[in-house]
C-alpha cells in the first residue's frame, strides 16, 4: 500500500510538471532513402533543426565459419539545443571495432 502512495504522489507530481516553453512540434523538410543489394542511404532533416544521414555498406569479414558479412555505417546527426542556441553533431562509425562517435563536445579518450 506504502508503494502505490508513494507512486500515485510522484506520478501527480510529474504530470503537474510545466511544459517547457520551447516545445514545438517539428515538420519534415526532407526525407530520403535508398536501399540496395550492398547497402543503405537515408538523410533526414526536421525544420527545428534536427538532422540525420547515414550510409550503410556491405563487407566482409572473416568469422569463426568462414566469410561473412557485415554492415559498416558510417553517419552524422545533429540538432540545435533550445537553450543556448548552439548546433551540435555527432559524427559515427559502427563496425567491426564497435560504434564510435566523434563530436566537438564530446569527451576525447
Amino acid at each position: 500500500m506504502k508503494f502505490f502512495i508513494v507512486f500515485a504522489g510522484l506520478l501527480a507530481i510529474a504530470l503537474a510538471a510545466p511544459t517547457p516553453d520551447h516545445e514545438e512540434h517539428a515538420e519534415i523538410i526532407q526525407l530520403d532513402s535508398n536501399i540496395d543489394h550492398d547497402g543503405y542511404s537515408f538523410v533526414a532533416e526536421t525544420s527545428d533543426g534536427t538532422s540525420r544521414h547515414e550510409e550503410g555498406t556491405l563487407k566482409e569479414v572473416k568469422g569463426e565459419d568462414g566469410d561473412e558479412h557485415a554492415i559498416v555505417v558510417h553517419g552524422e546527426f545533429s540538432w540545435k539545443d533550445h537553450h543556448d542556441g548552439k548546433v551540435y553533431t555527432v559524427k559515427y562509425v559502427a563496425d567491426e571495432h564497435g560504434f564510435q562517435p566523434t563530436g566537438e563536445h564530446l569527451p576525447h579518450a
